[in-house]
């Protein structure tokens, strides 16, 4: 008997949402399973069944049509056709909520008569499909991962980086869930009523697989459930779990800001260089604060100063010289871990591990229906969180009162969608990276942990978290043991020591969001009720309860919308947020209140926001002008470019199709950006002269016929594992860090250019294991000297720079002397074979140039996936255009 038809929501997508998420919808895994994996590479149901079709759009998109775009997206339609349910629950034999499962994806969806049961159903899909994942980061949020899952490497990396950040106690946990629930009226008391639910939910979960014995095989592998006996738990989950978990979605994905000493220690090596005055301009000038040529978010013009430059900077408190060291974090290390090199492999793991997640993340291309064929608006979007097995997202679909919502959410935080659609909307995000984190130098009194607040000597709070762990199964590593420590203060959490003009400092990191990972919730709950939800104005009032730097993106079939939010603390006249500042009443955010971290803060209408622009892009690029608070690096030369070059093509000609769109993401996800838009200067240079040697003539005959052909880094054909253009692509993965380093340590100097490049990495190609997200990571080219190397050439050129480099750099000035740095180190690279530009790894043979490039899901559980080709694009990702309204 065929199942019923579960669509009952009104959908006004008219077929035409779509979505994708890789690998699959299955993070779950029997002891049974992984084994298969392991052995013989068989993989679960719907484990990675959407790995595929993603990465077929890289060769596929060039032909792509509106009628094939599901071809490599799944249909994101509300319900399930009745012949395609492959399985309808009640979850725990409840009456008030249904889980029906797609034949297709094995996507859940949750239809509940009742608030609880909706709720209850949402938290039993998400164990069913995420369990072991959810679990591991609750540990991760708390700082105990290795005793949960082994002291292999990348789990020691993984709670250190967490645990600085936000070293919370149990009561600090359940404080942020009281505070977000007394200060949010009827919505606050709703939301903790739909996590108590959701928790239920998931332990009804753990209960039904541990009694049936088909809870994830990672239990069994890391020693807490036994195979033949049973014997052993998996413990229930707590709401203080929610919350610590969201402690490291916010870490990741959504605290812009910081770096402030780094950011003083290159200041001081500039004016070591040059001298005070000039030595400040040559930073500013680096650090391009608000550069006029950067791409724009917001480009019709509005303007939102946030983080300008002080005229006369107050309270600042740089470092002496040398003086500065990092606060240990690890101590008392036992077993084989107990030595130095098995400390910084940790802290490389962590790097590897979630840097791409932390990094690079996400886009955005949305164009008004004034532009589209149809009349009404597209929008391809998504995030980029990293490629992960399993995936850290998961979609859903989730209907019930107040509840109307598909898309994607991350594991153990999917009691509402948080990215997705709605009956008549669309919404998503891309990191926005604007600075909500400041640095105070706290100075020192009676003792290295005891400090000056508010003029009275006052001591720090120690918080510690010892792990110990035995070998286990999973991770093949010795009994160990250590202990992280973190000193607290008023002001934040100890990061550096240091001694300014003489006196004993520690410096603190404080956010705005410290306290606050909870708060959050409100804007989700909103996103996801239509009767909240009809317009572009309402998406922005919800966003705006969410204190995460995001950029938000809404689409509905008559109007598109834009909104950054964050807490943006409103700092002291004066204050300049590049540096630290001295911890004094001051220099505080105004109104700041220490107990419970709250402080004045910027309103909505301060926040780059718009409806209706002509057109939208994203790629964590600069939002408006002089919102000045951006990460390093957006200067003339962003991968946001990438899409603004073709959105704005596509707009001028009018007729804009979904397909159309997917092929301008598409195409600029295989973009190599150094080579479309800093190459074509590059040659410009080396033209200027005829070349004569041979070696050099090749490589820029080769060159410049990659850039003709696209400056794509494009497979020969689908499944060919090789680049149509390789010994051009092999020859500038080689030639730029050559060439940057020729242009700019001789002017800058050793010291200088080095901490220049500490504050901004020189590359971030796709195989650049030595780059900000590491190897096999997908996203590529946010972070490197694109901006420097272009702005100095076109002034060795002769041409117009808006927002120059204070000096330039390449030969002097000199034409000829530039040309031959180029030439010079281009011969160099045109000789490295492929085997020294791509050395190998753990994945790779050495040479192998694509498999340098490819993506690979690093496992976060029992079950391995194969190596995709690369594409710089979203993982999880939206196409949508609603046809009608309600």
């Amino acid at each position: 008997m065929a199942a019923p038809d579960t669509t009952a929501a009104s959908d006004h997508c008219g077929g035409r949402c779509s979505d994708i998420l890789p690998p699959g919808q299955n993070g779950n895994a029997t002891l049974a399973q992984i084994l298969l994996n392991q052995a013989f590479g068989t993989q679960p149901a719907h484990a990675e069944d959407q790995l595929g079709p993603y990465a077929g759009l890289a060769t596929g998109y060039r032909g792509l049509t509106d009628a094939t775009v599901n071809t490599f997206f799944n249909d994101a339609s509300f319900g399930v056709p009745a012949d395609q349910v492959a399985s309808t629950e009640k979850p725990a034999g409840r009456s008030d909520v249904t889980i029906v499962r797609d034949k297709k994806t094995g996507v859940p969806h949750i239809t509940g008569t009742t608030r609880y049961g909706t709720e209850f159903g949402a938290g039993y899909a998400a164990a069913q499909d995420r369990l072991w994942l959810m679990d591991v980061f609750r540990h991760v949020g708390r700082g105990r991962l290795t005793s949960f899952a082994g002291g292999a490497p990348a789990n020691q990396g993984l709670e250190q980086q967490f645990y600085r950040n936000a070293p919370y106690t149990e009561a600090d946990l359940q404080a942020q869930i009281d505070n977000a629930v007394a200060h949010n009226g009827a919505r606050g008391q709703q939301a903790l009523a739909d996590v108590k639910a959701y928790l239920d939910g998931i332990n009804a979960y753990i209960d039904a697989s541990d009694s049936g014995r088909y809870f994830p095989g990672e239990y069994v592998l890391t020693g807490h459930k036994d195979s033949i006996t049973n014997a052993g738990t998996i413990e229930h989950f707590r709401i203080t779990d929610l919350v610590a978990l969201a402690s490291v979605i916010g870490s990741l994905f959504g605290s812009g800001g910081g770096g402030e000493v780094n950011n003083a220690l290159s200041l001081l090596a500039a004016q070591a260089r040059y001298g005070v005055e000039e030595g400040t301009k040559v930073w500013e000038s680096f650090r391009e604060r608000n550069d006029p040529e950067a791409v724009l978010t917001v480009h019709n013009g509005e303007r939102f100063p946030y983080g300008t430059k002080p005229a006369d900077p107050q309270g600042e408190a740089l470092p002496d010289t040398g003086s500065v060291t990092t606060e240990p974090l690890v101590y008392d290390r036992t077993g084989s871990a107990a030595t130095a090199t098995a400390e910084s492999t940790s802290a490389a793991a962590a790097q590897t591990v979630l840097g791409s997640a932390r990094r690079g993340m996400s886009n955005a291309l949305v164009v008004s229906g004034k532009h589209t064929a149809g009349g009404h608006p597209i929008a391809v979007f998504g995030p980029q969180t990293g490629y992960f097995a399993p995936q850290l997202l998961m979609l859903q679909e989730i209907q019930g009162p107040g509840i109307s919502a598909r898309g994607a959410s991350f594991a153990g935080l999917s009691m509402y969608v948080e990215l997705g659609r709605g009956q008549d909307y669309a919404w998503s995000a891309t990191t926005s990276g604007q600075d909500i984190i400041d640095t105070y130098a706290v100075e020192l009194c009676q003792d290295d942990h005891h400090y000056l607040y508010r003029g009275t000597c006052t001591a720090m709070e120690k918080v510690e978290q010892k792990n110990a762990w035995k070998p286990t199964t999973a991770d093949g590593t010795a009994a160990g043991s250590y202990t992280m420590r973190v000193w607290r203060t008023k002001y934040g959490p100890v990061e550096y020591r240091a001694t300014v003009g003489g006196k004993k400092v520690a410096y603190t990191t404080l956010r705005s969001s410290y306290l606050h990972e909870a708060d959050s919730i409100i804007g989700f709950q909103m996103l996801n009720d239509p009767d909240f939800v009809k317009g572009p104005e309402d998406f922005q009032r919800a966003a705006q309860h969410i204190n995460y730097t995001f950029n938000w993106f809404y689409a509905d079939s008559q109007h598109t919308a834009y909104y950054n939010s964050g807490d943006n603390p409103v700092r002291a006249s004066g204050v300049d947020a590049e540096f630290p500042v001295w911890a004094r009443p001051a220099y505080e955010w105004r109104n700041w209140d220490p107990a419970g971290n709250t402080a004045d803060y910027t309103p909505p209408s301060a926040h780059p926001h718009s409806v209706d622009q002509d057109y939208y892009i994203s790629w964590n690029n600069k939002q408006a002008e002089e919102y000045t608070t951006a990460p390093w690096g957006n200067g003339s030369v962003h991968r946001g470019n990438l899409l603004d070059d073709r959105v704005k093509k596509l707009v001028a000609a009018g007729g804009v199709t979904r397909a159309r769109l997917v092929q301008a993401m598409a195409d600029a996800g295989l973009a190599d950006l150094r080579a479309e838009d800093v190459l074509p200067r590059l040659l410009q240079v080396i033209d200027s002269a005829p070349v004569t040697d041979s070696t050099a003539a090749a490589a820029v005959s080769k060159l410049r016929a990659w850039v003709t052909a696209g400056a794509r880094r494009a497979e020969t054909s689908a499944g060919a594992k090789k680049y149509a253009d390789a010994d051009a692509i092999r020859i500038l993965d080689a030639w730029w860090p050559l060439l940057v380093e020729a242009e700019f340590r001789p002017g800058l100097g050793t010291d200088l250019y080095t901490a220049i490049t500490r504050n901004l990495p020189v590359d971030e190609a796709p195989s650049a294991g030595h780059g900000p997200t590491g190897s096999h990571a997908g996203s590529s080219f946010q972070y490197g000297w694109w901006s420097y190397v272009d702005k100095d050439v076109r002034a060795v050129l002769g041409e117009s720079v808006r927002g120059p480099l204070a000096r330039t750099y390449c030969g002097d000035g000199s034409l000829a002397a530039c040309r031959d740095i180029l030439i010079g180190t281009l011969k160099e690279a045109a000789g490295k074979t492929a085997a020294q530009v791509y050395p190998g790894d753990e994945q790779c043979a050495a040479g192998d140039q694509w498999c340098a490039d490819s993506i690979v899901h690093r496992t976060l559980g029992g079950i391995k996936h194969g190596k995709i080709g690369w594409q710089n694009r979203p993982t999880y990702q939206q196409v949508v255009e609603f046809t009608s309204h309600r």
